[in-house]
């Protein structure tokens, strides 16, 4: 597979049919940077992209002619690094390698008649509403908009439409990592001094505040990267991970780090005995902080999926209350926006768990932020 955009539409068709996780649908190799740009800006923009190419389309095409088009609307319309005539030419040259031959002569008439009319076509997506232009669910901006008004929410979608960026985490530091330098060949990578984590999640980590000798459970723990902040700073962790493909992510960054054997990784909870001084438990959740480096996220989000998390959660986060020693904290946390998940799921431990009292919370509203969105919050037994 040759040509990079036959690699990107084989994704996107995949992606479209099975939903999975974007990441794991793109082809090793050189190409695989603009593979990926190509993929992720198909996730992010596919309302828009579908508008206008309806406009542009007798009948709506599937599997290979389907993706091929996303492919090179998306070129056209919101990659400007990429000259239409690339776009269009590659973009057919990959449609000349299917079987149907017809799919060639429909991909370059459409996306020669797209740059013939992309003024307009781009004037009916500005005038769109926000949900479609910025191509979120519709259920998901409206909660948006409810919360954070219509500017706020519109701040909110273009954030999460941009690529997101790299950070590096030090002992007690992050530093965004320079354009165009590959994580792997900056200093400290084989030494394991940093790991890649965004700011966003050192809200959990703070609220944690870990002191040496302490004995921390980090109950959801993969892919290890809060582990590692709390073992750097001399904490006696324990790395809790029930899902075997995790935990082996999470055994690797441990290794890397040179924390392997350091850290005690258990497949449970109840593998120990013994109660902890304090708790982490980062839950599962619908990953509306994080849209901007899983656009896929929005397209597996509904209130029914967000409804089972929050139910999930509420399980998780009593059974890490109960391993929260008299007079320690528990620091419950989600890379998550939604109130049901954040601040909801606290108020409803602390009516059934008494024992416990708020310490403090914080959130990382990625527009006011800059970051990640992320909520923590911390509480204190008795």
């Amino acid at each position: 597979m040759n040509n990079s955009r036959r690699a990107a539409a084989f994704a996107v068709a995949r992606w479209i049919a099975t939903k999975d996780f974007a990441s794991t649908l793109l082809p090793d190799g050189a190409d695989r940077s603009f593979v990926q740009d190509v993929v992720y800006t198909v996730i992010r923009r596919a309302r828009p992209i579908r508008l206008a190419l309806s406009r542009l389309l007798r009948k709506w095409p599937s599997g290979e002619m389907e993706a091929l088009l996303y492919v090179g609307a998306a070129q056209i319309l919101y990659m400007p690094s990429v000259p239409d005539f690339a776009a269009v030419n590659e973009t057919v040259e990959a449609a000349k390698e299917c079987a149907n031959p017809n799919i060639k002569k429909v991909v370059n008439g459409v996306l020669r008649n797209l740059l013939r009319r992309r003024e307009e076509l781009e004037g009916i997506i500005a005038a769109s509403p926000l949900e479609i232009r910025e191509s979120f669910p519709d259920e998901l901006v409206a909660r948006w908009i409810a919360r954070f008004g219509a500017e706020g929410a519109e701040k909110l979608a273009k954030w999460h439409n941009e690529p997101a960026e790299t950070y590096l985490a030090y002992p007690g530091r992050f530093e965004k990592l320079p354009r165009g330098k590959r994580v792997e060949d900056m200093e400290g990578f084989e030494e394991g001094r940093f790991i890649v984590q965004d700011p966003g999640t050192g809200l959990a980590v703070e609220l944690v505040a870990p002191e040496p000798g302490e004995c921390i459970l980090d109950a959801c723990a993969a892919p290890g990267g809060k582990t590692v902040q709390l073992a750097w700073r001399g904490a006696d962790v324990t790395a809790c991970e029930v899902n075997p493909k995790r935990r082996r992510r999470l055994v690797e960054n441990l290794k890397r780090t040179n924390l392997e054997g350091k850290v005690r990784v258990v497949e449970a909870f109840d593998v120990s005995e013994s109660q902890f001084d304090k708790v982490l438990v980062d839950v599962p959740c619908s990953n509306t902080g994080v849209l901007r480096r899983r656009p896929d996220a929005r397209w597996n989000w509904s209130v029914e999926k967000l409804a089972a998390l929050v139910r999930l959660q509420s399980e998780i986060l009593d059974a890490a209350a109960s391993r929260v020693r008299s007079g320690g904290r528990l620091v419950y946390s989600t890379c998550s926006n939604e109130p049901e998940e954040n601040m909801r799921q606290i108020e409803a431990l602390l009516s059934r768990r008494p024992e416990f009292d708020l310490v403090e919370t914080k959130e990382s509203i990625p527009f006011e932020t800059g970051f990640d969105g992320a909520f923590a919050a911390a509480l204190a037994r008795r």
